[in-house]
């Protein structure tokens, strides 16, 4: 049996993207081939909880990288999967080095921001010594090849059945048709363009979904633009927001940086065609097909425009998309990273011994 650790959460409550991904995978993964350690701060998703050969490690408020760090000193993990970019990642991959831990490392790689000049060195360190890595889209895996990745994988966030799926048919009307936008409000992700799209559109809802330091602001925007058709929704939970996707008609994404948002395909799961930017190649959406990808801000609105003008097309993208969004199954994506664990675990053992030998 091989014993993964991740540095992960296993609450119910925490809808990180990443811990989700974790939770996700962890609750599919054969007990009987794996052994599980993740962190927990509250209450554990109920499937982990009830999952055999799985510990969740308390993460206090203070002292979590030693104490953690100390566990596995004793109790050494034969993969540290998903590493972030935290004290506690940081603290592992020197042990794993200075101590020659037989700790496989399988890195997963998520988020954009990984230029040259970036400064993300727990994130690049984990890239170039890890014996597996695999980017969340095909685009993030080429980023990773460039930055020295090797043998890198493809592997994709699935989606939740659970909450993200087709609405009945026809799709219920409330009231007005609806734009919905979900995402935090932080600056790059352009929640501001979606308050003034809606000052464009009054004969259509728009509604946002989430918190953020720009949440202020965009409120203010709304005020000043005399935005009655705006309504700010706070934070949801994925069955609220599964509830909210299936009774809009549009998904408007602006933001300007991104990984590959789990957010482009719960929509395209619930029938949402998608307005997104093209910079981070989201293969969640297929251009022209599924939603459309653009590259400014001008084209964003061309794009919605058209989208709202045209509702046969929306009508045509909203079935492609539910289409689309069947490739991306949790359960074959398990067995991905199942696959990729082991292969991780015999990559650094065939590494060590090699180095072993050369010592002796």
């Amino acid at each position: 049996m091989i014993t993964v650790f991740t540095p992960s959460f296993a609450d119910e409550s925490n809808t990180n993207a990443q811990n989700l991904t974790v939770k996700e995978v962890v609750a599919r993964m054969d007990p009987s081939r794996f052994r599980v350690v993740m962190l927990g701060s509250g209450g554990a998703d109920p499937r982990i909880a009830a999952r055999p050969n799985t510990r969740i490690l308390r993460w206090e408020k203070r002292g979590n990288t030693a104490r953690i760090l100390w566990h596995m000193l004793f109790h050494i993990p034969d993969v540290y999967f998903f590493p972030r970019e935290g004290p506690l990642d940081a603290a592992f991959l020197t042990a794993r080095a200075k101590l020659h831990w037989k700790s496989a490392l399988v890195t997963y790689v998520v988020s954009g921001g990984l230029e040259p000049d970036t400064n993300r060195p727990i994130l690049r360190r984990a890239i170039r010594e890890c014996d597996v890595v695999a980017g969340n889209s095909r685009h993030m895996s080429e980023t990773v090849e460039r930055l020295g990745g090797r043998n890198v994988q493809t592997v994709y966030d699935g989606i939740d059945r659970r909450y993200y799926y087709p609405p009945p048919e026809p799709r219920a009307e409330c009231g007005r048709p609806r734009v919905l936008f979900a995402g935090s409000f932080r600056h790059y992700k352009r929640a501001d363009l979606v308050v003034r799209e809606a000052a464009k559109h009054p004969e259509w809802e728009f509604r946002l979904a989430g918190m953020g330091e720009e949440q202020s602001a965009c409120h203010q925007l709304a005020q000043d633009l005399n935005c009655g058709n705006v309504v700010f929704l706070g934070h949801l939970n994925a069955t609220q927001l599964g509830e909210e996707m299936r009774r809009a008609r549009i998904f408007f994404f602006p933001s300007e940086i991104e990984g590959h948002p789990q957010v482009l395909g719960q929509a395209a799961a619930c029938g949402l065609p998608c307005v997104a930017r093209s910079s981070y190649h989201p293969d969640y959406v297929v251009d022209g097909v599924t939603g459309l990808l653009v590259s400014s801000d001008d084209q964003m609105s061309e794009a919605l425009n058209r989208l709202i003008r045209e509702p046969d097309l929306t009508a045509q993208m909203s079935s492609a998309a539910i289409k689309h969004a069947e490739k991306f199954d949790w359960d074959r994506i398990t067995e991905q990273w199942q696959e990729l664990l082991e292969l991780a675990v015999v990559r650094h053992n065939t590494h060590r011994g090699k180095r072993v030998s050369r010592i002796a």
